[in-house]
């Protein structure tokens, strides 16, 4: 199964997910200016910052509304994006973040498992409900793919709806975790991990210690390293044994090369550095 692939990664490379959520701003102006168009100018510099980083990257974690964005131009980006690391045999989380039900669900899974926008796993949605993940449940079971659920994200508004208390004192994060432990229970791997996961930020970490007991069969995404304020003592706690999750940081890597003055020329290197830096953090933080 491809949550056992990224166990394997991690226990081989640290838990670094490095996110291409490249904006055509974060390129070095310098570099840019190398190329015609800038859409081929956006797929060199992640080809380089995947070169660079590949041999210490659990996975990529790439997410669509970056290309979107650029329109046509910008898909074709994504696209090779996805394709670049796959073809290197590399693990790939298409962050899309869907969230519908129904045949529009089945689209949603078709078209970002399957074809031009193929990946190894992708982000859902579930706060429609249930059935808004059930739809891409048989490519976990037949066709070896993954999903990573949101159960408790990094964001502050996250308290607007996601810490709300039922009846029975349990808060609305609490509960969707449950469910997908539930649903994950059919999708387990020989590493004691479901291919379903959760995205659970580490900037809220006062109840981590529980999500992480109560989750325990949970492989977790765990965004809001770096530039959005955790660190590595602060991701531990959603990590067991050693495994159990990869770390995902964007701009905190992609522009390292701006703390050194005329970095711009080794971009890629600094990248590497800093994925470099973060895995030990980590690694060390997590023993």
């Amino acid at each position: 199964m491809i949550i056992d692939k990224l166990f394997e990664s991690v226990e081989k490379k640290g838990h670094v997910c490095i996110g291409l959520d490249t904006a055509l701003e974060y390129l070095p102006t310098e570099f840019k200016n190398k190329f015609v168009y800038e859409d081929y100018a956006l797929y060199r510099f992640n080809q380089q910052i995947i070169d660079a980083t590949f041999d210490v990257a659990a996975c990529y974690k790439v997410q669509i509304a970056y290309y979107e964005a650029l329109g046509l131009k910008g898909l074709k980006v994504y696209k090779d994006t996805l394709n670049y690391i796959k073809n290197k045999g590399g693990i790939v989380i298409a962050d899309i973040k869907r969230g519908d039900i129904a045949k529009t669900a089945e689209m949603y899974a078709k078209a970002h498992f399957e074809g031009d926008f193929e990946s190894d796993f992708i982000t859902v949605n579930p706060y429609m409900g249930m059935d808004s993940i059930e739809p891409y449940l048989p490519y976990l079971k037949n066709k070896e793919k993954g999903l990573f659920s949101l159960i408790r994200t990094s964001n502050s508004g996250a308290e607007d709806i996601e810490y709300i208390e039922n009846k029975e004192n349990k808060r609305v994060y609490d509960v969707v975790g449950e469910k997908l432990l539930k649903i994950g229970s059919g999708f387990m791997g020989e590493c004691g991990y479901s291919a379903l996961g959760g995205v659970v930020g580490c900037t809220h970490i006062d109840e981590g210690l529980k999500m992480r007991k109560d989750l325990e069969k949970m492989f977790f995404l765990i965004p809001g390293y770096g530039a959005q304020g955790g660190g590595a003592e602060d991701v531990a706690i959603y990590l067991k044994n050693g495994n159990g999750g990869v770390v995902n940081a964007s701009r905190s890597i992609l522009l390292a090369y701006k703390k050194v003055e005329n970095g711009w020329s080794h971009f890629e290197q600094f990248a590497r550095e800093e994925a470099i830096k973060m895995r030990d953090e980590i690694r060390k933080a997590a023993k």
